[in-house]
C-alpha cells in the first residue's frame, strides 16, 4: 500500500491530509487509520482528514479521529483542510466545502484561515457547566487550577462518566478579562488533551457569553497551541453567522508504504 499524505497543523492541533479526489483511500479501514495516527508507530496526528469530490462544492471532507473511527465537524481540521484545497489548487481566497455537519464557507489569506462554524439554537447551562453542540458536543466548564490541573484525567472522568459512551469532548476555561479565554480540551477519539481544539474554542466563546463572562461578541480564546478567535451574532438567542480565525500550515508532506 503506498499513500501520499500532508502534514497540517492549526495553532497546534495536527493532521494527516489525503487528497482522496480518486476514491482509492480504504476509509473503512479503521485499524490502518488508527496506525497512520500513532505518534509511535505511524505518522502521529490528532486526526485525519479525507479531501473528496462533491457536486455541491468545492469539496467535501471526511474526518476520523485518532482511534480511527469517523467523527463529527472538527474547526481546526477544517481550516487545514481549507488550505490543503488552496495549495492543491482546488479554491482560490474564498471557498464552500460540505462536512459532515453541512455546508461551510471559509476565506484564506496567507496562512490565516476564517471558517463559518454551524449556527447554535441553543446553549444548555447546568449548575457548574454549559453543554453545547458547534458541530460537535462540548462541555464548558469554568475553573480556578487551570495551569495546573491533569486535563487528561478529569477530562476521561467527565467523558464516560457524565455522557457515557457516546461520550463528548471536555473544556476547562480561565477567563484573562473581558474578551480573553484559556481553554485546555480533552477530546473524544483523542481520548486525550490537544493542543487546541476548534469547535471547543467556539462553544467556549458561545458559552462564556450566553452566562453573561462577557458582553463581547468578538472573543480571543487562547490555547496551548496558540491564539484562535471567534465572531459572531445573536438572534432571539440563537448564535448564528458564527467564524473561527486562526492560523493554518503545511508542516510536511510524505509517502506512507508498507
Amino acid at each position: 500500500m503506498r499513500i501520499e499524505f500532508y502534514k497540517y497543523q492549526g495553532t497546534g492541533n495536527d493532521f494527516i491530509l489525503v487528497d482522496n479526489r480518486r476514491n482509492t483511500f480504504p476509509k473503512k479501514d479503521a485499524d490502518l487509520i488508527a496506525k497512520l495516527c500513532d505518534r509511535r508507530f505511524g505518522i502521529g496526528a490528532d486526526g485525519l482528514i479525507l479531501l473528496e469530490n462533491d457536486k455541491m462544492s468545492d469539496f467535501k471532507m471526511i474526518y476520523f479521529n485518532a482511534d480511527g473511527g469517523e467523527s463529527t465537524m472538527c474547526g481546526n481540521g477544517g481550516r487545514c483542510l481549507v488550505a490543503f484545497a488552496k495549495h492543491l489548487g482546488i479554491i482560490g481566497t474564498a471557498t464552500s466545502f460540505r462536512a459532515i455537519d453541512g455546508l461551510h464557507t471559509a476565506y484564506i489569506e496567507g496562512n490565516t484561515v476564517r471558517l463559518k462554524m454551524s449556527d447554535v439554537p441553543e446553549i444548555k447551562e447546568k449548575v457548574s457547566y454549559s453543554f453545547l453542540n458547534t458541530g460537535s458536543p462540548h462541555h464548558v466548564q469554568l475553573v480556578k487550577n487551570l495551569d495546573t490541573m491533569d486535563v487528561k484525567v478529569e477530562g476521561a472522568k467527565l467523558r464516560y462518566g457524565l455522557y457515557g459512551k457516546l461520550g463528548s469532548n471536555i473544556n476547562f476555561v480561565s477567563q484573562s478579562n473581558g474578551t480573553t479565554f484559556e481553554v485546555r480540551t480533552y477530546e473524544r477519539g483523542v481520548e486525550n488533551e490537544t493542543l487546541s481544539c476548534g469547535t471547543g474554542v467556539t462553544a467556549v466563546a458561545l458559552a462564556m457569553h450566553s452566562l453573561g463572562k462577557t458582553q463581547s461578541d468578538d472573543i480571543k480564546i487562547k490555547t496551548r497551541g496558540g491564539a484562535l478567535n471567534v465572531t459572531f451574532e445573536i438572534e432571539n438567542g440563537k448564535y448564528h453567522h458564527i467564524f473561527l480565525t486562526g492560523s493554518a500550515a503545511q508542516v510536511f508532506k510524505g509517502i506512507w508504504e508498507q
